[in-house]
């Protein structure tokens, strides 16, 4: 029995990645993201759903400080990963962005060959000493982004000539290319056809074996069947966070059962 209760103990307490507390967003006169305090497990998939406009995507993009490319936004708060604070000064965006990869609502693969789209990252940041191990890196993250079988005899072929699924897998590959630790995910599917949004989801379920995965989805189902934990926005707050199972079937606030069963949205 000890033994029971101890191994579901070490399940569920799983390393915190992402610690976030008290963080605000202000676009201008737009307060966008109310003190939200919220902790990102490691080896998860964490799914951030609510209605559009509730500052979910928002939310996302200040894991990796994306909003810093928008000059009338402001951060407050702290947000820190494996304890450190990522809004430091001292912390290069860069490089941080090499450990918490994205990828985008529409796939965005880069107007070059399959093999340049995946090289990039490991290039600029290094990773490879020679032709050889970047080889490696590239088959790597293309296995890992599940379309190896598919493109390994035509990796000089335009990444833009793929089609709309595997155009995504080709982007979370590229994500995934300069061993982040954690990968964010904005509506990874949105643009996809059920057959895609299917490889896609199966994908992401592998993938938290090696990362933190956080996903913003509008598909309430999606989330029900990719993710372990899920945060419900409304408003720009943070209204209730828990594991899964618990919000879609036992929500505790009032706000949050509306949405599942779709009296607001």
């Amino acid at each position: 029995m000890y033994d029971a209760l101890h191994r579901q103990k070490e399940v569920d307490v799983n390393e915190i990645k992402i610690a976030a507390r008290g963080v605000q967003v202000h676009y201008g006169d737009n307060h966008a993201i109310k003190d939200v305090d919220v902790d990102i497990e490691d080896k998860t998939v964490t799914a951030f759903i609510g209605p559009s406009g509730c500052g979910k995507s928002t939310f996302l993009r200040c894991l990796n400080r994306m909003n810093d490319t928008i000059p009338i936004c402001r951060v407050e708060g702290s947000i820190l990963l494996d304890g450190e604070d990522i809004y430091d000064k001292r912390v290069d965006p860069v490089q941080l962005r090499a450990k918490v990869g994205m990828v985008f609502q529409k796939p965005n693969p880069f107007p070059k060959s399959i093999y340049d789209n995946i090289a990039y990252g490991p290039r600029i940041h290094g990773m490879a000493r020679n032709k050889a191990e970047l080889d490696e890196i590239v088959e790597r993250a293309l296995r890992r982004g599940a379309i190896w079988e598919e493109v390994k005899d035509r990796l000089n072929a335009p990444g833009t000539g793929l089609s709309g699924g595997q155009q995504q897998r080709l982007c979370i590959a590229r994500a995934i290319a300069t061993e982040p630790e954690v990968l964010l995910m904005d509506e990874p599917c949105s643009a996809l056809d059920p057959i895609a949004t299917a490889q896609v989801e199966e994908l992401i379920d592998e993938l938290r074996e090696n990362y933190s995965v956080v996903i913003v989805t509008h598909s309430m189902q999606q989330a029900a069947r990719v993710s372990q934990r899920t945060a419900f926005f409304h408003l720009g707050n943070l209204v209730e966070f828990g594991d899964t199972s618990t919000i879609f079937t036992n929500p505790e606030d009032p706000r949050t059962e509306s949405y599942i069963t779709g009296r607001i949205g």
